[in-house]
């Protein structure tokens, strides 16, 4: 049977030069927060977020020295796990910086746009949603753990909306409850999203915010050639972007 594990991490920023300042994860009823020393400053702008500064971690070790690693590692990496994550390729890349690889991955994120067909939704972050959908939960936006009980619930609405959707066709295969994610239909969906890409449907930033970046492309197609050459350039993890520009500019 698979084992489904919540995790989130701060960090000292968004960037592939980043590390990671705190890890938070929940499994059934267990949860588990820590907290380390980065292998560089935390900036003011990274603390504003997370409200972790370099004063309260001075003493504490690097996640690689601590005796969590090679727990957290070895739980992570287990063949019947699957870690699930908001905005999965970035949490991904900072734990993968502390050894640690994961084999199966859920981006909600990713399965949130996924399930928007028609881009109805502004914006994707995990608190926004968490208001826009009326999610059940007391948690502190920008704690790991407070995240982390945000999208366990967030999870469970996504997952809910794919088995409704799929008892629309009597011909799919049925899912089980996430706390029985064994050989799950619903569960193979979410990691196969999630493996992939999103392809974007709105712009959510910039001169042309709301307008489909499909019309965009007739209108003014030099500024996603711009945008493009941006994204590739800048060291932030943008694959989502990167995919959609290349994808209308058929690069």
């Amino acid at each position: 049977m698979s084992k489904l594990i919540f995790f989130d991490t701060e960090t000292t920023g968004n960037t592939e030069k980043d590390f990671l300042v705190q890890i938070a994860y929940k499994i059934n009823d267990e949860t588990f927060v820590g907290l380390y020393k980065p292998e560089i400053k935390i900036p003011p702008e990274a603390s504003a977020v997370h409200h972790i500064t370099n004063k309260m971690v001075a003493e504490k070790p690097t996640f690689k020295e601590s005796t969590d690693q090679p727990i957290i590692k070895k739980l992570f990496e287990e063949e019947n796990s699957i870690v699930v994550a908001h905005n999965a390729p970035f949490d991904l890349m900072i734990v993968k910086k502390e050894d640690i690889n994961p084999s199966k991955f859920i981006c909600t994120l990713r399965v949130a746009r996924e399930l928007d067909k028609e881009g109805k939704i502004d914006r994707y972050n995990l608190q926004y949603l968490r208001y826009l959908l009326d999610l059940d939960v007391e948690a502190t936006a920008h704690d790991a753990l407070g995240d982390v009980l945000v999208l366990e619930k967030l999870f469970e609405r996504l997952y809910n909306k794919i088995q409704e959707e799929t008892k629309k066709d009597p011909l799919a295969p049925r899912g089980t409850p996430p706390s029985q994610a064994g050989e799950d239909s619903v569960i193979a969906k979410m990691i196969e999203i999630s493996s992939h890409p999103s392809l974007l449907r709105t712009f959510n930033f910039g001169k042309h915010l709301g307008k489909k970046i499909e019309d965009v492309l007739m209108t003014d197609r030099g500024y996603l050639e711009w945008l493009l050459a941006q994204k590739l350039e800048s060291d932030q993890i943008d694959e989502d972007w990167i995919y959609t520009l290349k994808h209308h500019l058929k690069k």
